[in-house]
């Protein structure tokens, strides 16, 4: 292994390298940086990311206490916590050629003038199914998909884009 550097161009070349070697040569690679045996099962591609990460860590610092604080409560709970959105939060999303808005309520999600208790419930009115279609899928994974803007109720009506 080369030595420590904070030279951004000597970093990315670092990691450059590591891209060409045999999975022989990142475990022990690992074993240099991290001081033990790399776990059996992980592949080449995470062993070249994990040591790539720390070494850019080294040149450039970690994350901050606040990310840390995030992942550690990510690590203890499995899973990212829920979203929470502000009532008037407006999400809009484009289902097979028509565009839905959906306002954030404090009971719910409006939708076409009803109260719906979840995305998920708004996804199997517009799609008709519980089937995994792409609009229910968005809803199911934390709204991906669905564009987030934050409107007044006053400005409800203007397009979101």
């Amino acid at each position: 292994m080369r030595g420590h550097s904070t030279n951004p161009a000597a970093i990315e070349a670092e990691i450059a390298h590591l891209r060409s070697l045999a999975l022989d040569a990142l475990r022990r690679h690992w074993r240099v940086i991290f001081g033990r045996t790399p776990p059996a099962d992980l592949s080449k591609d995470l062993l070249g990311r994990m040591i790539a990460y720390r070494l850019q860590e080294r040149a450039f610092g970690g994350l901050d206490r606040e990310s840390l604080r995030f992942l550690d409560g990510l690590a203890r709970h499995g899973g990212s916590p829920r979203r929470h959105l502000k009532p008037g939060t407006v999400l809009v999303r484009d289902y097979q050629g028509q565009r839905h808005t959906v306002t954030v309520v404090t009971d719910g999600f409006d939708w076409q003038g009803a109260t719906y208790p979840s995305l998920s419930a708004i996804a199997r009115a517009i799609t008709g199914s519980r089937a995994r279609r792409p609009l229910q899928a968005a809803t199911e994974t934390g709204l991906r998909g669905w564009g987030e803007r934050t409107r007044t109720r006053e400005s409800a009506n203007e397009p979101c884009i």
